[in-house]
């Protein structure tokens, strides 16, 4: 299958990538379950093997997070590619149709952005109102 991906990953993953003060649950456009949309944006780079994930993803267990790359590649946007020999490894990479989400979910982070503190004023009076979700 065709990654779209022709390069060499040499820069690990900032384990800062995703700030803590702004919680996935807050904006309301998913791309998948909770961890999706972080673990493609943790693969635009190119490949990544499971243990650089866990770096910038600090929140999620072993379990959650290998049930969302299972989810990733039933649904045909990730690749997960076993590599025989000493040091056995096994890497994660976004598929052509994983990298076309890119272009959405970058819209949907720049409308996030333009509507922050409607979207935090929103939260809030619903928190007020005991309506928590």
């Amino acid at each position: 299958m065709d990654t779209g991906y022709r390069g060499a990953v040499t820069e690990p993953l900032d384990p800062d990538m995703f700030d803590p003060v702004c919680p996935s649950d807050l904006v309301p456009i998913r791309f998948g379950d909770k961890w999706a949309g972080m673990i493609i944006r943790c693969l635009e780079q190119g490949p990544r093997r499971f243990s650089e994930l866990r770096v910038p993803l600090r929140g999620i267990t072993s379990k959650v997070l290998t049930q969302s790359l299972r989810a990733l590649e039933r649904d045909g946007l990730v690749t997960r590619t076993a590599h025989a020999g000493p040091g056995q490894r096994v890497d994660y990479e976004l598929t052509t149709l994983g990298r076309s989400l890119l272009e959405p979910m970058a819209a949907a982070c720049s409308w996030t952005a333009e509507h922050w503190d409607e979207l935090l004023d929103a939260r809030e009076a619903s928190s007020m109102l005991g309506r928590t979700g």
